[in-house]
């Protein structure tokens, strides 16, 4: 069986030598047109300073910090809102009251895998001590499942951050909307690759680190002592006295 990671299931030993293979020549490809696309872009005189020059420009600057912040400000407010209204639906889905439970359930699926991914028999144990429901899932249940959901809800923040581009539908000037203004505008001579070379890292160097500790996350909950069962030393052989005591 294979280990399950916070974006995809961790790949076997055959799969891994093809996923290597792909890697080298998609590799070889991208080098392959990355070099050609530097000598076409010498070759045409496009890495002077000339296309360069609209970032020297308060105006340009203040529109790139402005979207950043307008991508940072809507990032923020899409995950609060997602994961309070997750949360809502959650609690909804393990009512046990008919209509919230049938609405819940047909709107989320996601959390309440969290919840039953609990042992069965701690929230059986917690009743057995005569707490009540809103106890159980107070001070057993939902610890532990915002626990095992953690890594998962971190990839899925990743995909919220991203997702902000879509705010150009609504002329919302988030980060890429205004890297694209800047790239389309005649006046600089389309400055295409200049603002791909400072926008991109800029949304990779947002991105990574979500990535990066929900991997953390993910790998921690794995080697927990929490999860694991405590080694237990093999029993001594016993000395026999005579008689066979």
């Amino acid at each position: 069986m294979t280990e399950s990671t916070a974006l995809y299931d961790t790949p076997g030993p055959h799969a891994r030598q093809r996923h290597l293979l792909y890697g080298l020549v998609s590799t070889a490809v991208l080098l392959a047109l990355a070099g050609r696309v530097l000598y076409l872009r010498f070759d045409t005189g496009r890495f002077t300073s000339a296309p360069w020059t609209p970032f020297a420009y308060k105006g340009i600057q203040e529109l790139l910090l402005r979207g950043l912040g307008n991508t940072l400000k809507a990032f923020a407010c899409a995950s609060v809102l997602s994961l309070a209204l997750g949360a809502l639906l959650a609690a909804g889905r393990l009512s046990e009251h008919r209509v919230p439970r049938w609405i819940s359930t047909l709107l989320v699926e996601f959390f309440r895998t969290g919840v039953h991914a609990v042992a069965r028999g701690q929230g059986e144990a917690a009743y057995a001590l005569g707490m009540r429901k809103a106890q159980v899932m107070t001070y057993v249940l939902v610890p532990q499942a915002v626990r095992a959901m953690l890594p998962a809800v971190i990839s899925q923040l990743v995909v919220a951050l991203k997702d902000t581009s879509l705010g150009f539908l609504i002329t919302y000037e988030e980060f890429l909307h205004a890297g694209k203004l800047i790239a389309s505008n005649l006046d600089y001579g389309l400055p295409f690759i200049p603002v791909v070379l400072v926008v991109s890292p800029i949304c990779i160097g947002m991105c990574m680190p979500l990535s990066w500790f929900a991997g953390r996350v993910a790998r921690r909950e794995r080697r927990s002592p929490k999860t694991k069962a405590v080694d237990v030393a093999p029993a001594e052989p016993r000395t026999l006295l005579p008689g066979g005591r």
